[in-house]
């Protein structure tokens, strides 16, 4: 994700399937077995990490890349990095003259993953920039070539820039493109009352219920809210 709190600290959500042997059951059947090793080596080298449930969860990351494969994805962006799990994943899923513009203000977090994404030899697909996402999508929206042509946007980043990025991003993948967000079911929070809620995740507890509400009236898209790993939202573009 990228990293825009600052010296905040977060607790990690709880993924929303809280059947503890359930959730052990579908990775183990149907996730890790089919995980490309340089996925495994990268997902185990952020479990190192205090912070590591930053990461996209391997089951999400296993529906990403199904849908990457689905709309033929080419030329795709991400905001939001860490260490790169959900990047590589893109790399290894697009051909090999595909490109991913990946934003994350945070650049000593992706250089965790380097190494393994070079080994894997798809480094030259990804174009890598340092820099809050915002000012970044702006800057393409000025050039209108840039408009419809993107592929496939994932957004894994601060929560309350959510509907920022969606305004952005809905303009820059083409129709028939898709948009996917992470972390939307905030580790169940939204479904609870605020008092219920750890006062450390009630701020964005509440930007992510206002961005649920907003994408799920947006007309432009067609979505789904899939209940992996902390919940997914997926956005087919149709206007």
């Amino acid at each position: 994700m990228e990293h825009t709190a600052g010296s905040k600290k977060f607790l990690p959500n709880p993924v929303v399937l809280q059947d503890e042997e359930l959730h052990k059951y579908i990775l183990e059947t149907s996730v890790y077995p089919r995980e490309p090793e340089p996925l495994k080596e990268l997902r185990e080298a952020t479990a190192k990490l205090p912070n590591a449930f930053f990461g996209t969860a391997p089951d999400a990351g296993q529906l990403m890349a199904m849908l990457l494969k689905l709309v033929n994805a080419k030329k795709t962006i991400e905001v939001g990095v860490f260490t790169g799990y959900s990047l590589l994943l893109t790399a290894l899923t697009i051909p090999d003259d595909g490109k991913i513009m990946a934003i994350d203000r945070n650049r000593k977090t992706y250089e965790i993953g380097l190494p393994i994404i070079q080994k894997a030899g798809v480094e030259h697909k990804i174009d890598n920039i340092e820099s809050a996402a915002l000012p970044v999508l702006d800057n393409l929206l000025r050039e209108p070539k840039n408009e419809g042509d993107f592929d496939f946007a994932f957004v894994d980043a601060d929560k309350d820039n959510y509907w920022n990025y969606h305004e952005r991003l809905i303009k820059l993948v083409k129709i028939g493109g898709i948009v996917m967000y992470d972390n939307t079911l905030w580790g169940g929070a939204v479904a609870k009352s605020e008092d219920a809620v750890p006062e450390s995740k009630r701020e964005l507890r509440r930007a992510t219920i206002e961005f649920n509400k907003s994408v799920s009236a947006d007309p432009r898209v067609e979505i789904s809210h899939a209940s992996v790993g902390d919940g997914i939202t997926i956005c087919r573009r149709i206007c």
